[in-house]
C-alpha cells in the first residue's frame, strides 16, 4: 500500500514538471509583468525539471 502512494507522488511530480516545463511562458503571462516574464520562465523551466527528475529518480528507485 505504501509504494503504491510513493508512486503515485512520484508520477505526480513527473507530470507537474513536464508541465511547468512546456507551459513556463502561458504560466508566467498570467503572474508577472513583460520585464520579468523571460526571466520567470526560465526559473519555472529550471524548477520544472529539477522536479520532474526527483519525481524520476523517487520512482525509478522505488523499494
Amino acid at each position: 500500500m505504501f509504494q503504491i502512494v510513493i508512486k503515485l507522488f512520484a508520477t505526480l511530480m513527473l507530470l507537474i514538471g513536464v508541465i511547468l516545463i512546456y507551459d513556463a511562458r502561458i504560466i508566467t503571462k498570467r503572474f508577472f509583468g513583460f520585464g520579468d516574464q523571460n526571466e520567470a520562465s526560465s526559473g519555472l523551466k529550471i524548477l520544472g525539471f529539477i522536479v520532474a527528475i526527483i519525481g524520476g529518480l523517487i520512482l525509478y528507485f522505488n523499494i
